[in-house]
């Protein structure tokens, strides 16, 4: 019993990596908007870099999610 238990608060602290990576995924787009808008004609170069970086804020997030069903699944 005090196993599942375990496993499931190690789950739920393996969840914050997705809240740290919605908070990363907003920094990075809120930080483009701000660029954007000071220096409208500099925005298309940067928007991919915004993506990149995105993508990989959220493949942090996707990791994290990954440990966390593991956690209660397998173990």
């Amino acid at each position: 019993m005090e196993a599942e238990a375990a496993k499931l608060i190690g789950a739920g602290i393996a969840c914050f990596g997705m809240a740290g990576a919605g908070i990363g995924v907003g920094n990075i787009f809120g930080s483009y908007l701000n660029g954007a808008l000071r220096n409208p004609s500099a925005a298309p170069a940067q928007f991919t870099n915004a993506l990149i970086g995105a993508a990989l804020a959220e493949g942090l997030g996707i990791f994290s999610l990954v440990i966390a069903l593991l956690l209660i699944f397998v173990a």
